[in-house]
């Protein structure tokens, strides 16, 4: 084995790829995710869903993705104002098992009522509850078909941009659904809501306050 030549230094070593560290990020977020899903039909096999187990799996996986859509959306907040990376990362995650969730609360409810479409265009029809809940449902599924990375490419950076931003649709038509499906305490909707508006507030805001006004130009000199 030759020796180094003297008065040279061993190579350092090589950086570990980036995002290697973080690479059991989105596993967990999504074993984490789908979890409530394997605890309610446990639940649901052995009777524990009480008097009502439809009306309790309803509004479980209702709320279940309202808080995985809020937390979707608070990703770009945070990364914003932190500079962190990782919540990029996870937001597609959080997205998805929000649409698989809101999917199956959509299931349910077709099952309470004997998969009726009949019934179901008449409760979007009539019931504004059922309208904004429905429509929301409807938008997040072309932010699920559009989620892998090919997307980009196939739709164009601006154009993929400007579909995503119906995330922000979606969700505040999800809290005015849970504002009306409750029939007397509205404060957890409202909370819902203010936390809704604090990371829109945040997400225009940040970018602006970062930047700083900019300087002005001088003004153009004479010609001599």
């Amino acid at each position: 084995m030759e020796r180094p030549l003297s008065g040279t230094r061993p190579a350092p070593p090589r950086p570990r790829a980036a995002g290697r560290p973080l690479g059991w990020l989105v596993p967990a977020v999504t074993v984490g995710g789908l979890l409530p899903a394997v605890i309610l039909i446990q639940d649901a096999v052995s009777g524990a869903l009480g008097a009502n187990p439809i009306q309790r799996a309803t509004l479980q996986t209702g709320l279940l993705t309202l808080a995985l859509l809020v937390l979707s959306l608070a990703c770009t907040p945070l990364r914003l104002l932190t500079r962190w990376t990782w919540p990029a990362r996870i937001r597609k995650s959080l997205g998805l098992l929000a649409f698989g969730y809101g999917v199956l609360h959509f299931l349910i409810y077709l099952f309470d009522h004997g998969f009726s479409l009949g019934v179901m265009v008449d409760d979007v029809v009539k019931r504004p509850f059922v309208t904004a809940g429905f429509t929301a449902l409807l938008l997040m599924v072309p932010l699920a078909l559009t989620s892998r990375k090919d997307s980009v490419k196939r739709l164009g950076f601006q154009r993929w941009t400007r579909l995503h931003q119906l995330v922000y649709v979606a969700v505040s038509l999800g809290v005015l659904h849970y504002y009306w499906g409750v029939k007397k305490d509205h404060t957890p909707p409202l909370i819902y809501a203010g936390i809704v508006i604090a990371l829109f507030v945040v997400r225009w805001a940040a970018p602006r306050l970062r930047s700083g006004p900019r300087p002005a130009r001088p003004a153009p000199g004479r010609p001599g």
